[in-house]
């Protein structure tokens, strides 16, 4: 793998976001963090989750996933691609 990125993810529940990965094309490799999934040209490792507590009510989950790919262009579309699945709009 040539090109790499970390991402942050808030408020978002883990099992979604192992969900998006299998729907962009990857297949689960690993049960344990980090959990690593394996695309076709890219590798998307959910390295930890942690709560951030703002308030003593208000808390919410981060999660830090890397993302690796042949090329920086291979990279650059997975992303978006996932980028567009974790998208809320706020109402």
């Amino acid at each position: 793998m040539t090109a790499e990125r970390t991402l942050e993810f808030r408020g978002i529940p883990l099992e979604h976001l192992k969900t998006y990965l299998i729907e962009l094309g990857a297949a689960k490799q690993t049960f344990e963090f980090p959990f690593v999934f394996q695309g076709p040209d890219w590798q998307a490792n959910i390295l930890s989750e942690n709560q951030l507590r703002f308030t003593p009510v208000f808390i919410v989950n981060a999660v830090f996933i890397r993302f690796e790919a042949s090329s920086q262009e291979a990279l650059q579309h997975v992303i978006a691609a996932f980028r567009r699945k974790t998208f809320r709009a706020g109402g």
